[in-house]
């Protein structure tokens, strides 16, 4: 009974976690054609048009924070820069009939590369600081010098 209780909580209260078609947690079009699909690459290719498609990703994910679309020449490109487990959202400008849609999963590598690279600039621009602060602290401490020199000989 109480396994019952609690589908029956599951279905009334959260059917849209129930009846929504995503893949790592990205929206998927209803209506695309799986061309391949692994644990962290989904390909997908519908019959609309590139841009409806990129209107029906810009309606799904107005409300996400940290996401980026991207005009390139042969493609619209979805980042996300925050904490989704998905990466980016590629959608294709080539076909004439039909339309590419391919989603990554964020991956580890490009998550550190960019924490070397963050940590490599880090690093660098505290160098360019303590050099700096370095040679102006010695141009200082000359020119006191020079000043308490003057003053002892006067």
């Amino acid at each position: 009974m109480k396994k019952i209780m609690f589908l029956l909580f599951i279905l009334l209260f959260f059917p849209p976690a129930l009846n929504a078609k995503d893949f790592l947690g990205a929206p998927v079009i209803p209506d695309g054609t799986t061309i391949q699909k692994t644990d962290s690459r989904l390909e997908l290719k519908t019959p609309l048009s590139h841009d409806e498609v990129v209107s029906f990703y810009r309606e799904a994910l107005k409300d996400f924070e940290n996401i980026k679309f991207r005009e390139w020449k042969d493609a619209t490109y979805i980042e996300d820069d925050g904490k989704m487990p998905w990466h980016s959202i590629t959608i294709s400008k080539e076909g004439k009939d039909s339309t590419d849609i391919v989603i990554v999963k964020d991956n580890w590598t490009w998550i550190i590369g960019t924490l070397v690279l963050r940590y490599i600039g880090v690093f660098m621009v505290l160098m360019i600081l303590f050099i700096g602060i370095s040679v102006s602290g010695k141009i200082i401490s000359r020119s006191v010098k020079r000043v308490e020199a003057k003053k002892t000989a006067d």
